[in-house]
């Protein structure tokens, strides 16, 4: 990227933090769990944070985001507040969904995040579905959906990919391809390198595989396939490369990934090459950064006090959202 092409000082400077928020939220829940002080479990986006960032940094509320069942980072990103992420997680009254979704089911439709499902691709159709919506009320939305490589195998996946495409849906299909499927890596269940890419013109569906941990990169991708979208050009998939810090779950420690793979994949950080790149490009001085990464760290550690103080829900609230039929 040549210095025009670097985005202004405030969305450059955005968007890192907004990386730098999404990666010390996710540390803070890891020592949390790793604490015994959390409950439940985690499915973390460590190292996945320029994706979510980059999809979705110049979207408004009424642009809708579908995620899955790794979704902290993508609902940051989208506009969901790191106390009400946080009171989330602790089960609490004031959490995005009530203290009722934990990690897998966060969301909040206020904000155009909707709630997470942890289903490998069952999101999917749903996001269609949304999309469908949009157009046939002539609205000038778009949606984006984020699934992993494993999801790229199921039957879900492809059934919305040939309705999205046969349709001209606004949908943008995300696949961040962070190479294994839970434990398994993707090349021992799938014949393509490009999961997604290489099969998308079988839907009639335009497609680009992109450097996930480059946040510019992935916003670049992001406006070419959002612009489609709202001009009645139907999806885009985007396939991005990138690598999960972490296992799969918090209990995986990763002995099945090769530490040389690992190595090459940390050394690309995301948030630690954006950093470097926004000092390089004269954004933002060393001394006027770290009082930026100071105050977001401070704001986590005020978010996570005031969870663990918050109340939980009232007992009757477990009847809200429940479906009851009439007693009549």
């Amino acid at each position: 990227m040549i210095m025009s092409d670097f985005p202004s000082k405030e969305k450059a400077l955005g968007m890192y933090k907004k990386m730098y928020e999404i990666r010390k939220y996710e540390e803070s829940i890891y020592y949390l769990f790793l604490e015994g002080i959390m409950p439940g479990t985690i499915h973390q986006s460590t190292g996945e944070e320029a994706s979510a960032v980059g999809m979705l940094y110049d979207l408004s509320h009424e642009d809708w985001m579908a995620s899955t069942h790794r979704p902290a980072g993508h609902d940051i990103a989208k506009g969901i507040s790191v106390k009400a992420m946080m009171c989330e997680m602790f089960g609490k009254a004031e959490g995005c969904c009530g203290g009722k979704g934990g990690a897998m089911h966060t969301g909040d439709i206020s904000v155009g995040a909707m709630v997470a499902n942890a289903i490998v691709g069952g999101n999917l159709p749903i996001a269609a579905g949304v999309a469908l919506a949009f157009k046939m009320q002539k609205k000038n939305n778009v949606v984006v959906c984020f699934f992993g490589d494993g999801a790229s195998n199921e039957g879900s996946y492809h059934e919305t990919m040939n309705v999205a495409g046969l349709w001209k849906l606004p949908v943008i299909f995300v696949c961040e391809n962070n190479l294994y499927s839970a434990t398994t890596s993707i090349s021992l269940t799938c014949l393509q390198e490009n999961v997604a890419a290489d099969r998308a013109a079988i839907y009639g569906i335009p497609s680009e595989v992109v450097d996930g941990n480059d946040v510019l990169a992935v916003n670049e991708a992001a406006t070419r396939a959002i612009a489609r979208a709202r001009a009645g050009e139907g999806p885009t998939i985007l396939e991005l490369k990138t690598y999960r810090h972490g296992g799969h779950s918090r209990n995986d420690a990763c002995g099945y990934r090769p530490k040389e793979e690992e190595a090459e994949w940390f050394a690309k950080d995301p948030v630690v090459l954006f950093r470097k790149k926004i000092l390089e490009h004269g954004v933002i001085t060393e001394e006027e950064l770290q009082k930026e990464e100071a105050a977001i760290e401070q704001e986590i550690e005020d978010a996570v006090e005031y969870a663990k103080q918050a109340p939980f829900p009232a007992n009757e609230d477990a009847l809200i959202n429940v479906f009851k039929e009439d007693d009549e």
